[in-house]
């Protein structure tokens, strides 16, 4: 397997007047092209820091960080602005769906931001990616239609419609029902068996361990990195060993 990411020594400092925090201390791994990586560790470890930096929405205090052997500390902000919308599809907690915009316009958001985007491409590809994971039906709903579990179905097509190099999914069951949030983890193995590569942060051992991979992360230092042995694998929104 190839290298998508390279991190090295990586640091963040948050300041507050005179006060200096170090959230993340000195963060090394490396993440191959088609892994299922989760990031996991307390609330206050530094996995949504990290998250950020990975996903190129802040930058580090110190350190390298390289994507496709490329340096992007070294990219100015417009470029890293361009970079996220190519290369990166945000899965978040919250769905950050507009409410008062149709599933189908909401999907194809990103890509409006793509430079040379063929939009009515965009728009097919969308209808399709919805169909694959049952919303076929609801195009032309809005999100306050939806089930919670729905609502995140969306926010994954949409991660999707610029076929990223890179998904990151940030506690993508932490407002879900426990159906709903199998039902989501069937769909993230699902991408990540096409060869999808995958981050996912998560609190919750039990939707770690359905993925390839994890990282833990404690005090803002990686403390274990574990190859998932016995994999649990989510069919039909249920688990099975």
């Amino acid at each position: 397997m190839s290298t998508l990411i390279k991190i090295k020594n990586i640091t963040k400092d948050y300041e507050n007047g005179e006060v200096v925090t170090r959230v993340l201390k000195g963060v090394s791994f490396e993440i191959n092209n088609g892994e299922f990586v989760a990031i996991m560790g307390a609330s206050g470890s530094g996995k949504s820091t990290l998250m950020h930096l990975i996903g190129f929405l802040d930058k580090p205090t110190s350190g390298e960080y390289y994507f496709e052997g490329l340096d992007t500390l070294k990219l100015d902000d417009d470029k890293l602005a361009e970079f996220r919308s190519e290369k990166v599809g945000f899965i978040f907690q919250s769905y950050n769906l507009l409410q008062r915009t149709s599933v189908l316009d909401n999907v194809l958001l990103p890509a409006t931001y793509l430079n040379g985007c063929d939009l009515g491409e965009a728009r097919n590809s969308a209808i399709k990616l919805l169909e694959k994971v049952g919303l076929g039906h609801r195009l032309n709903h809005r999100p306050n239609q939806l089930s919670g579990g729905e609502q995140q179905r969306v926010a994954i097509v949409r991660a999707l419609v610029n076929n990223p190099r890179l998904i990151l999914a940030d506690e993508p069951t932490g407002n879900l029902d426990s159906k709903s949030g199998e039902e989501i983890m069937e769909i993230l193995q699902e991408l990540s068996k096409e060869g999808r590569t995958i981050i996912m942060v998560t609190h919750e051992e039990y939707t770690a361990e359905c993925a390839k991979r994890i990282l833990h992360i404690k005090d803002g230092l990686i403390v274990a990195d574990n190859v998932v042995g016995n994999q649990r694998i989510a069919v039909n929104g249920e688990f099975k060993k």
